[in-house]
């Protein structure tokens, strides 16, 4: 130090200043003290000295409201995808609700059709019982019809108005009827008349009668004005409006039961006997109990009666004793009665006459779906028309909406940037083909293309995650042209930088060029691009599912929540519904604009620091 002199100066000499050699020298302490007080640096000075990337952070963080926008949108990923795994119900759970509620259980009509029943080894067609009752209607004893390609002649026989029985007719002789006069002529071989068989013919005739029993056979009179056919046959046919209700289930009676029944019923007969076994018939107003007594004991056996009583529920079995007292409270006119079924609960039952049937009704605790409940306990949000969780689909919808969004994002950058890269950095023809192509897509009328589209996948009946997924292809396809100008217009500006003649001149591809060295000095301007593009397609999303294009029922996304208001009357009484959804929307949109505007201050170089 001592050979460190000041250099001479007029100015310090016009003013006699001397500076000892000792004044200038200075301690270590003295030096740190005296940089610390008058040669700190300020915030603005340390902000100059950071690198870009944090420079970039650092006003981002001072910017609030991107602040707000960036703690929305954690807020929306935190509440879509942590919350559904830990909710305790699926997205699809559908929720029930315990309900007293009138319905009915039965239905009962007296019945007016003719049910038959064939004897074993013989076949009867709806044809033939419709000439049944056409021959009927007419008043014919016997008539003919095809049975199995060739004409066959029934005799009917009544037993009561209710039972008729067809015997399959032979024709055994003809009786001419002139002046008063029977002739009779036998037109069987081995058939002989007898005077008393021809007496009781005539006798027959006088009366009008179509049927005479002679000698154990049965014998029918087709009578005209000149003339009667005389046949006899084997009963092959029973017709009746009795239904038979056997005690016990999958029981049904034959041929040869029925007929016993009710020839027994039409004489009113106390026993009859059928297929070697004893029966007993008790007798009610409209309805008679037939008891088997041919194996010792006399058990209920089936009921006649011609009342239909059927329940309205396959699942729902009908006692023979509950149709006994239907038939018992309808016969006394009562209105109600009381049952006390197999569990041991007495319930009561109502009776309605509806138009020519009855109906009978009975409170019945039923599970019905808990559609619009009011938020609750369970359910904060309560319940939507389909009786799911409202909170729960919100959660799933939410990851649905924002998967969508950016996946579709997604696919806007790396076909804006494949686009716009390749035409600012050619140009020429290259340039214009790419840039014609990027109009075309810009007059396409996005909104009614996606209508379109919607339709023909409703068509097309597609699975509803396959669905999902050409929703967001769909999307992002008609979206980059916006960021293919972005990058158009930032490689335009960069491709004649020194840093690319450098890096031409060093004999660099094309595609290295573009996509290690353009490209990426574009990456933040396709940051702000691309976050601000997130709340447009989220709510594009909420307008085609809203619009029901969109995602489809079972999966949720906010839009297909909030097109429950499609009604007025959810509209209007059940707020929770679509409001939550709606509100969801709007705080994510907004969330994903400030931290895009946030962004876009902090990338701007002009920026006040």
């Amino acid at each position: 130090m001592s050979d460190n002199k000041i250099p001479n100066n007029p100015e310090y000499e016009d003013k006699n200043i001397h500076i000892d050699e000792e004044e200038i020298l200075y301690s270590d302490s003295n030096i740190n003290d005296h940089i610390s007080s008058s040669d700190s640096l300020d915030d603005e000075q340390r902000v100059k000295m950071l690198s870009p990337s944090m420079l970039v952070a650092k006003r981002f963080v001072r910017n609030r409201l991107a602040i707000i926008g960036l703690v929305i949108i954690l807020a929306m990923f935190i509440f879509s995808f942590i919350g559904g795994w830990i909710h305790p119900y699926p997205e699809t759970k559908i929720f029930y609700k315990k309900e007293v509620a009138s319905s009915e259980y039965a239905g009962a009509t007296i019945n007016q059709n003719w049910y038959e029943e064939v004897k074993e080894g013989y076949t009867f067609t709806s044809l033939n019982k419709a000439a049944f009752a056409l021959a009927l209607k007419e008043n014919q004893s016997v008539f003919s019809t095809p049975v199995n390609g060739e004409d066959t002649l029934f005799a009917i026989k009544p037993i009561s108005a209710d039972t008729q029985v067809l015997f399959g007719a032979e024709r055994i002789g003809k009786i001419d009827i002139i002046l008063g006069e029977y002739i009779f002529k036998e037109e069987a071989s081995g058939i002989s008349f007898s005077n008393n068989f021809k007496t009781a013919v005539m006798n027959a005739i006088e009366n009008k009668e179509s049927f005479i029993e002679y000698n154990g056979d049965e014998y029918f009179l087709d009578l005209s004005r000149r003339e009667c056919i005389i046949f006899t046959g084997e009963e092959y046919v029973l017709l009746t409006k009795n239904i038979y209700d056997m005690y016990t289930q999958g029981l049904e009676a034959d041929f040869s039961f029925k007929y016993a029944a009710e020839s027994a019923i039409s004489n009113s007969e106390k026993t009859f006997t059928a297929n070697q076994l004893s029966y007993e018939i008790d007798y009610h107003d409209n309805l008679q109990t037939i008891y088997e007594v041919g194996t010792g004991e006399k058990n209920a056996y089936a009921n006649v009666t011609r009342l239909i009583i059927t329940p309205t529920s396959p699942d729902i079995f009908l006692s023979i004793n509950f149709k006994n007292i239907v038939e018992e409270s309808m016969a006394n006119g009562q209105t109600s009665f009381e049952y006390t079924n197999t569990e041991g609960e007495t319930i009561e039952y109502i009776i309605e006459k509806k138009d020519l049937q009855y109906v009978i009704r009975t409170d019945k605790v039923t599970d019905l779906i808990d559609t619009y409940a009011s938020p609750s306990k369970e359910h904060p949000l309560g319940t939507d028309g389909s009786g799911m969780d409202l909170l729960v689909r919100l959660m799933y919808g939410g990851r649905v909406s924002l998967t969508i969004g950016f996946v579709v994002v997604l696919i806007e950058i790396i076909i804006g940037i494949i686009i716009g890269g390749l035409s600012g950095y050619f140009g020429g023809w290259t340039d214009t083909l790419l840039m014609r192509l990027v109009e075309i897509f810009n007059c396409i009328p996005t909104m009614p293309l996606y209508i379109i589209l919607g339709a023909a996948l409703d068509t097309m009946k597609l699975d509803p995650e396959v669905r999902i997924y050409l929703l967001m292809i769909i999307l992002g396809i008609f979206g980059w042209p916006g960021i293919a100008r972005v990058v158009r217009g930032q490689i335009l500006s960069l491709r004649e930088q020194e840093f690319m003649v450098a890096n031409e001149a060093t004999g660099l591809s094309v595609s290295r060029r573009i996509f290690r060295h353009l490209v990426p000095n574009v990456i933040p301007q396709l940051i702000v691009f691309a976050t601000m593009s997130l709340g447009g397609i989220i709510l594009t999303e909420a307008t085609l599912s809203f619009l029901n294009l969109g995602v489809k029922y079972p999966y949720a996304s906010w839009g297909n929540i909030v097109n429950s208001v499609n009604d007025s009357f959810v509209l209007q009484n059940y707020w929770f519904v679509w409001i939550p959804a709606g509100m969801l929307i709007l705080i994510t949109v907004l969330g994903f604009n400030f931290v895009g505007d946030g962004l876009r201050d902090a990338f701007d170089p002009k920026m006040k620091r």
